[in-house]
């Protein structure tokens, strides 16, 4: 009987393992639909307070407030990409009528006055090529290639949209059906604590991507107002994308930095370097360096002290752990993660030490 029971504790380990294995393997083939998933289950979640109100304010039908979310939240993106389409016009206009050797007049000429004014000496900085050389006629070749990689991008992105949008309507019309899902593979007895625990993820991931759409807003209207004062060509599409690299801790300000320093002296090539790039783009990484200081003593900590619960310190090392293990997405998941994971131990090692210190406050 004892070597039957063996036999048989051996034979579950085994199918078990194989089970693991068969589920890493189809996640790492699968991985763009796993990405789809991912995508759709943050938009429900963002989506998730606009359907609440709809149907307990308003008293929408659910697939009518689920619809109306997902046009809201499209609307939204539509708008935010609609930033972008008269600087792609612009820059359209801008390359038919680009004069190459002027260009590289005005670069030179900038580099100079930097290296003037900074006494900066030659032998200390790289020597630029030329222009000319990125426009050579041998490297047109490349043309039909980049021609075919960007419809075999745009058809990519019109199926993922497409996958995400529908996949999106039902977490949000049938907001359980991805934790019935999960549940499949849970005892009955934790199925309750379960439960309960999803609930609590779902209110607190909602508050806080809410808080990070607050917290962009916010910089985007900082630095739109800076960079409009000064008279920076594009001025909210720059800040848009210095306030979305902010969503990338503690690398994205820097990226953010660099970027603006960059766009606002290139704006001004034709101005003296001295009198006006200089004093100009001090002026906007003054405004720049303000937005920072409201977001990391206002928007921050407001965010993470009424969404995800944890001390600045708590996040700040959580932040360091998943840049380590996956890079900047690491940096951008690891609160999301770290959260969800604080509740589900807390539904289920509430009385162990470690678990009670951290999670005191959720």
């Amino acid at each position: 009987m004892e070597s039957k029971n063996i036999s048989k504790g051996i034979l579950n380990a085994v199918l078990q393992l194989a089970l693991i294995s068969l589920g890493v393997f189809l996640l790492m083939e699968l991985s763009i639909i796993v990405i789809y998933l991912i995508v759709a289950a943050v938009i429900s979640l963002i989506g998730r307070p606009i359907v609440l109100f709809l149907k307990r304010k308003l008293k929408f039908s659910n697939l009518l407030a689920t619809t109306v979310s997902l046009l809201v939240l499209g609307g939204v993106l539509f708008g935010i990409i609609s930033l972008f389409i008269p600087l792609v016009i612009q820059q359209g206009e801008n390359l038919s009528l680009l004069n190459l050797n002027e260009l590289e007049e005005n670069l030179e000429k900038l580099i100079e006055e930097i290296k003037l004014f900074f006494k900066i000496s030659n032998s200390s900085i790289e020597q630029y090529s030329s222009l000319n050389n990125i426009f050579n006629v041998e490297n047109l070749g490349v043309i039909p290639d980049f021609l075919n990689y960007l419809l075999s991008t745009l058809g990519s992105f019109t199926a993922g949209l497409f996958s995400v949008t529908f996949i999106s309507f039902f977490l949000l019309k049938d907001s359980h059906i991805l934790e019935n899902a999960i549940l499949v593979f849970v005892n009955d007895k934790n199925e309750g604590q379960l439960k309960k625990s999803f609930e609590k993820i779902k209110n607190l991931l909602s508050r806080y991507f809410l808080g990070l759409f607050l917290q962009i807003s916010i910089l985007l209207i900082i630095y739109s107002i800076v960079l409009l004062i000064f008279g920076i060509k594009n001025a909210i599409v720059i800040a848009f994308l210095c306030a979305l690299l902010n969503l990338i801790p503690y690398i994205g300000p820097l990226i953010g930095a660099v970027l603006m320093i960059f766009l606002t002296m290139t704006s001004n090539l034709e101005a003296d370097f001295s009198s006006v790039i200089l004093p100009k783009t001090l002026y906007v990484m003054i405004g720049f360096g303000i937005g920072q200081l409201i977001d990391n003593f206002f928007s921050q900590p407001m965010i993470f002290s009424k969404s995800v619960k944890s001390h600045p310190l708590e996040i700040f090392i959580v932040i360091l752990v998943g840049g380590t293990l996956l890079g900047a997405s690491g940096m951008i998941v690891a609160i999301p993660l770290y959260t969800a994971l604080k509740v589900i131990l807390k539904a289920f090692l509430s009385e162990n030490k470690i678990v009670k210190s951290l999670t005191q406050d959720l």
